[in-house]
């Protein structure tokens, strides 16, 4: 088992990653903690809802299911409600733990109903999907998506622990493998030009979730996220780069309707149209920008994007997190492994997404 460690104001907390750890959940059980809710979806909970209650059992507390629908297209006020009708229902009190079993839906709901009930409680993330793993469950930020734009309800709310299982990952769809590698290869682009190296060298072993590449692949980008999470919780700052691709990558979800592209597969996309857009703006080397299109196309995401229609565009970036005084600000790179935020006029990106087919 290998431990990264995160420290922000809100909270320090362990990410334990390793094959397994369903079965030592208790061991991030409080022991003040007098009562456990699971949130989970239907998927998760057949796969692995006994391993997890029997797991749990040896906590000694009190365990509560809340089974939701599965499908980004459920991360909504409805189903907030639906984890908060249970946890009342079931008169869970401010030392109940929530548990977050599944992906990033899961996740990101679970902890907005964290941060909410009672004005706080504790969570552990137990993330199931590769996606997770590296990305939504670490770092604290917790969500619900709005019909104008996806993540724009939602808290900054750290966990008390990670528990990745490595095991998993071998329940997973192809599909989703690929949109999970999109987010690990980011960090190579973002902050780390020597991983998104071994990245590529080591692509088809991460597809075929090789023991020992997917181990590094996952550990060294929960490092990198939690170096920037460290240093920036609440995204004033540097934090704003873990969005590369971001940008394009949320229109296109919700330009869509959710659950059409996974998350992935859409910022993997999103990733391609951003190099495309640092090599203008920014002076990335054009020989960078064509690797990264071609290891997203080799993890298996798109990277031709939609056809939105270029106004729909520009009205779905401009509900951007990042977006100030209606000026669209999107993370791009001067070099690989190099990130910065900047504003770029429309008439400039317009000629992108044209070319794209967008």
């Amino acid at each position: 088992m290998h431990t990264v460690s995160v420290a922000t104001p809100g909270g320090h907390y362990p990410i334990h990653i390793g094959r397994g750890r369903l079965e030592a959940l208790a061991a991030s059980v409080p022991a003040d903690a007098t009562a456990l809710a699971v949130i989970t979806n239907t998927t998760v909970a057949d796969l692995y809802g006994q391993r997890v209650h029997d797991a749990l059992a040896a906590a000694g507390k009190p365990i509560h299911w809340v089974r939701l629908p599965d499908g980004e297209q459920y991360k909504t006020w409805d189903s907030l409600n639906q984890i908060f009708d249970a946890l009342l229902g079931a008169a869970l009190d401010r030392k109940a733990v929530l548990i977050a079993l599944g992906g990033g839906v899961v996740g990101d709901m679970a902890g907005f109903a964290a941060a909410c009930y009672m004005r706080g409680v504790r969570f552990v993330q137990v993330p199931t999907t590769l996606l997770a793993q590296v990305d939504s469950s670490v770092g604290g930020k917790t969500a619900i998506n709005h019909p104008l734009g996806k993540n724009m309800i939602g808290a900054f709310y750290q966990p008390q622990a990670v528990e990745i299982d490595l095991q998993v990952l071998a329940t997973l769809p192809a599909r989703e493998i690929s949109a999970g590698l999109a987010e690990v290869v980011k960090y190579g682009m973002i902050a780390d030009a020597a991983f998104f190296a071994w990245c590529e060298a080591h692509v088809q072993a991460l597809r075929a979730l090789d023991d020992e590449a997917i181990a590094y692949a996952v550990r060294r980008a929960c490092e990198l996220k939690a170096w920037v999470v460290s240093q920036d919780e609440r995204e004033s700052g540097l934090r704003a780069i873990l969005n590369f691709g971001h940008t394009f990558g949320h229109a296109i979800e919700s330009g869509l309707g959710y659950g059409q592209w996974l998350h992935g597969e859409a910022v993997g996309c999103g990733m391609v149209l951003a190099a495309q857009l640092s090599v203008q703006a920014r002076g990335l080397d054009p020989a960078v920008a064509a690797r990264i299109q071609a290891l997203v196309q080799a993890i298996g995401c798109p990277v031709r994007p939609p056809a939105l229609g270029l106004d729909r565009w520009f009205d779905l970036m401009r509900v951007d997190k990042k977006t100030e005084g209606r000026h669209i600000r999107y993370v791009l790179l001067p070099g690989l492994g190099q990130a910065c935020l900047q504003a770029v006029d429309d008439d400039k990106v317009r000629p992108l997404l044209a070319a794209a087919g967008g």
